[in-house]
């Protein structure tokens, strides 16, 4: 059978709420709970520390609770200072002087308490104070030795490269190598394997314990310190002589192709047949046609159609350079593909892509910045508003990608006015009344994957009738909220909603007007099997006939009612609407009645035959998260204040003492606690424990195919895979360093247990 929660109806506070339809199928009578009782309608929640190690629940909370309050709570609990806790919830620190309402918490959720260390009282020397704040700070600014040497020796081969390029400067002979300072070579990215053109800055050997194949070999000894002409944005970049060989300055002709040969052509993988960089292939057959020719090379590339067949270039061999100083002379650049896809690099076409943003106009590029976080560039006279200079911080982010400093909330700092709470009843009334212990506050206690509303019995959290004014009525609480309700069990009166003034956040109040037969009144009327009447009302000949709609009776109308539960809220099956009709109710307005009888083949959940079907299907009452405990704790509270007023008193004149009560032996008999919670409450503590215990701290579910790792935690066997597939081989809940060939091993005894306790859990999840 399957188990629904139902919130609870407030008293008469059953105005219009906002759900989709739910048209399932009844179900088997159930008997369940959801909130609880009256008397313990006080909020609680759980603190836990990082760590996780130790967990107390704290007690007699309410919405409008301060954290300054929270705090000395806890430091009852956990004999932690008010001054070194760091409270902690959904991601933001809680801080003095706001409520637990401004932070959103629920019934039952978790804060997290991070204590704070102990600060050392011993006084640091200053040139140490200094060495702790530069390293703690994480961010130092300054320069090494190391790095500005190196910075140095990079800006002396940059300027000899761009005076290369200005003056075309001498090509000067290290002395070894086939290579010369300032030369025009074609230089490999090892990152993609295409060739680009660059120029030589500087020649340096290396020793051969630095060589990476250890060979005897002079070339691979000598590395080329080389710049690429068109990315000056790499620096300077060392390369082996492997990867650097002459430029590239001879064209093949169509009838000097042949296959096999290795030439160097351009090629692009993404998009074959757009132009794109330069790499050596191996000519593999080559066609000509009346209209076109073709060529497709392999080699780096596999077997590719090359577009470009009149740019196909000779791979010039190294020393073979025609004449001293044939290499200094800057050549002919070949063409690469264009930087920017969408303009193709045209110059008179203006992009918003490659330049600004805004304009797209190709102009002052010096006055354009460039945004740290879409990589877009902006005219400083195209933002709005304008700047004047441009900006002396390294960091800058343009309108759409900056966010607002003002709504941000730092940690240690307070949160900034909600808009949304700030329109709210309680932001304005003047009353000193605590408002945030009523259950009508509380909201959802619980969020699963899968809503249990979502296929249940009543859906609105408040609303008494869920439906809808053009559809009809899916279901509808009696709650005896209504004092002209008239409930005889296997048939009942039903008191319309509205009529009531429930202006400033109410949920309950006097009727005060009269009730009209719009949105749920009218929706409940479509149900009955005659055609709508807002005057007089109208009765169904064929009353069985009408739609029908599932009935909970709430423990609040136990007062009115013999039929309602003892606690807690009931499925009470389907019944229909025979008729309705207006009428002044006792308060002297006019209310709208309906008639509805029970239509339903399974027995009342209230008659003998009923009782006898919720315990054979096992259908227990079900309690919200942490209600067991705060009954025992109310209970032990309660205990431990009868045991003080127990104490005796000091005997005085004209009082005899009393003799205390002792066994045959003289010795005193142990006061026994009379409080023994029902073995279904035992059951239902321990499945909630089981449930905390085997919690997957991936998806949050009770764990489904476990993985028990080395380090003693259980992890579902799908979120396990997700990780490694993300390249994270450690333990999800303590960074356990697993392993990339970690055997994935389900523990089956564990899961058998899991589906005897959770029948049904894993329903979805494979």
């Amino acid at each position: 059978a399957a188990s629904w929660r139902i919130k609870p109806k407030s008293a008469g506070g059953d105005e219009r709420g906002k759900s989709c339809p739910c048209h399932s199928p009844m179900r088997e009578t159930i008997s369940l709970a959801d909130v609880a009782r009256s008397r313990f309608a006080a909020m609680w929640i759980q603190v836990r520390t990082m760590d996780g190690k130790e967990t107390h629940r704290v007690d007699s909370l309410s919405k409008l609770t301060k954290v300054d309050e929270l705090r000395v709570k806890i430091a009852e609990l956990f004999n932690v200072e008010a001054e070194r806790q760091r409270l902690f919830y959904r991601g933001k620190q809680m801080e003095d002087g706001h409520t637990i309402f401004d932070y959103n918490v629920g019934l039952n959720d978790i804060v997290q308490l991070l204590v704070r260390q102990k600060l050392s009282s011993v006084p640091l020397p200053k040139d140490k104070e200094a060495e702790l704040s530069d390293s703690d700070s994480g961010c130092g600014s300054a320069q090494s030795e190391s790095d500005k040497s190196s910075t140095h020796g990079e800006s002396d081969g940059q300027s000899a490269g761009t005076s290369g390029q200005t003056d075309t400067p001498d090509l000067i002979d290290p002395g070894f190598g086939f290579y010369k300072i300032n030369e025009f070579v074609d230089a490999r990215d090892l990152n993609m394997g295409a060739w680009f053109e660059a120029q030589i800055v500087n020649v340096t050997k290396t020793t051969k314990s630095s060589s990476e194949d250890g060979g005897s070999d002079e070339e691979e000894e000598i590395i080329y310190h080389v710049k690429y002409e068109d990315y000056p944005e790499n620096g300077v970049v060392q390369l082996r002589g492997k990867d650097v060989r002459p430029r590239a300055r001879t064209v093949y002709q169509w009838h000097q192709l042949e296959k096999g040969m290795i030439v160097m052509v351009n090629y692009n993988p993404d998009e074959p047949k757009e132009r794109g960089y330069w790499y050596d292939a191996e000519i593999q057959r080559k066609r000509e046609t009346r209209t076109q020719r073709e060529v497709y090379a392999g080699d780096s590339l596999n077997d590719c159609r090359i577009m470009f067949v009149t740019e196909i270039y000779k791979i010039e061999e190294p020393g073979c350079s025609e004449g001293p100083g044939a290499s200094s002379d800057s050549p002919l650049k070949r063409s690469n593909g264009p930087e920017c896809k969408v303009c193709k690099d045209d110059p008179k076409k203006n992009c918003r892509m490659c330049n600004c943003h805004v304009c797209g106009v190709k102009q002052d590029p010096d006055k354009q910045l460039l945004c740290d976080e879409c990589d877009m560039a902006f005219h400083t006279y195209c933002l709005n508003p304008p700047l004047t200079t441009i900006p002396e911080d390294e960091d800058w982010y343009c309108p759409e990608c900056r966010n607002d400093a003002s709504e941000v909330v730092l940690a240690g700092e307070k949160l900034k006015e909600s808009k949304k709470k700030a329109k709210m009843a309680s932001a304005s009334s003047s009353s000193q009344r605590d408002w945030g212990k009523g259950m009508a506050c509380v909201g959802r206690t619980k969020q699963c994957t899968i809503p249990k509303n979502e296929s249940g019995v009543h859906r609105p959290h408040v609303a008494g009738i869920h439906g809808r004014s053009n559809d009809g009525a899916y279901s509808l609480v009696l709650a005896g909220g209504y004092e002209d309700d008239v409930d005889d069990g296997n048939e009942f009166t039903y008191t319309g909603s509205g009529g009531r003034d429930l202006s400033g956040n109410k949920r309950t109040a006097e009727q005060s007007c009269d009730q009209k037969l719009t949105n749920m009144n009218r929706a409940l009327a479509l149900n009955c099997n005659a055609a709508v009447n807002e005057k007089e009302g109208a009765e169904a000949k064929d009353w069985k006939a009408g739609k029908p709609v599932r009935v909970v009776r709430s423990s609040k109308g136990r007062k009115h009612s013999k039929f309602s539960p003892e606690d807690g809220n009931r499925y009470d099956g389907i019944y229909k609407v025979v008729k309705y009709w207006p009428e002044k109710g006792k308060s002297g307005f006019l209310v709208w009645r309906y008639l509805l009888k029970r239509n339903d083949d399974e027995p009342a959940p209230w008659t003998r035959d009923g009782k006898e079907r919720i315990k054979k299907l096992g259908l227990t009452m079900q309690y919200p998260e942490g209600y067991l405990e705060a009954v025992a704790a109310k209970e032990k509270e309660k205990e431990n204040k009868n045991d003080d007023d127990e104490v005796e008193e000091t005997p005085t004149k004209g009082k005899r003492k009393r003799k205390s009560q002792t066994g045959s032996h003289g010795v005193s008999q142990p006061r026994t606690c009379t409080f023994r919670p029902e073995p279904s409450l035992l059951s239902l503590r321990f499945i909630n424990k089981v449930e905390e215990v085997f919690l997957c701290i991936c998806c949050q579910e009770v764990v489904y195919q476990p993985i028990t790792t080395e380090c003693q935690h259980n992890v579902c066997r799908e979120c396990l895979q997700r990780s490694f597939k993300a390249e994270v081989y450690t333990c999800p809940a303590c960074r356990h360093d697993l392993g990339k060939n970690y055997q994935m091993t389900v523990n089956k005894p564990l899961q058998a247990i899991l589906t005897q306790l959770f029948p049904g859990y894993s329903s979805g999840r494979c």
